[in-house]
């Protein structure tokens, strides 16, 4: 999948994977994962989530990776903020009070971008990429975050009856991706497909929607 698919997207405004509230998992099970603030949360392929000022609200230091400018620009409009831009060789940073979003590819992220980050929350990266990105993916997050917990969120459906994205990622593939480096605990797992609507249209019966807990394994 090439960055033109999402800046598309973004473009026609066909964004059906933007919640417009908190996310409900986020709010359920950030504390029990990730303790008390303050530290440092990587948000990968954030777009304008409001999860990233929920996380702000709580005391914690965000940082965003999102392809789509025009997905920032949105979310600190939407926001009221103005923030402050530096560029470099690999993305533009936009920051405001203690939210950090830098735009560009992720996969040219190197260890000075991410000092200090203390947990992964990811709810929209791995299923909105196909296999191979998301085995690039992971392997990227191992090797530059090898001691930090990931909360992800999956989602489960046959994807014979619908092309992605978002893709399906059953237990094994995140096990597969993830279960050499991370014990990996289900904080939640139910289907949602009565209250995907939109799915239902598109032909799947159930959408079993999954929330990991990957915790580092001891040496």
């Amino acid at each position: 999948m090439n960055p033109d698919f999402w800046h598309q997207r973004w473009a026609q405004n066909q964004i059906g994977f933007h919640e417009d509230e908190p996310n409900v998992y986020l709010r359920r099970f950030w504390r029990e994962f990730a303790g008390e603030p303050p530290g440092r949360v990587l948000v990968p392929l954030c777009g304008k989530s409001l999860d990233l000022r929920w996380l702000a609200e709580q005391g914690w230091y965000v940082l965003g990776v999102e392809l789509s400018q025009l997905a920032v620009e949105h979310f600190f409009q939407e926001w009221g903020r103005q923030p402050r831009e530096q560029a470099s060789a690999e993305f533009r940073c936009y920051s405001a009070e203690g939210i950090e979003i830098l735009c560009g590819d992720f996969f040219h992220l190197e260890p000075v971008h991410l000092e200090g980050v203390t947990a992964v929350y990811d709810r929209a990266a791995l299923v909105a990429m196909p296999q191979d990105l998301r085995e690039s993916y992971a392997a990227l997050l191992r090797s530059l975050l090898p001691e930090v917990p990931q909360m992800v969120v999956c989602i489960e459906y046959d994807q014979q009856a619908m092309s992605g994205p978002p893709f399906s990622v059953t237990p094994e593939q995140v096990g597969e991706l993830y279960g050499e480096k991370f014990q990996i605990d289900v904080l939640n797992s139910s289907d949602v497909i009565e209250d995907n609507p939109r799915f239902k249209q598109r032909g799947l019966t159930y959408m079993q929607e999954s929330v990991y807990r990957l915790r580092p394994r001891p040496d």
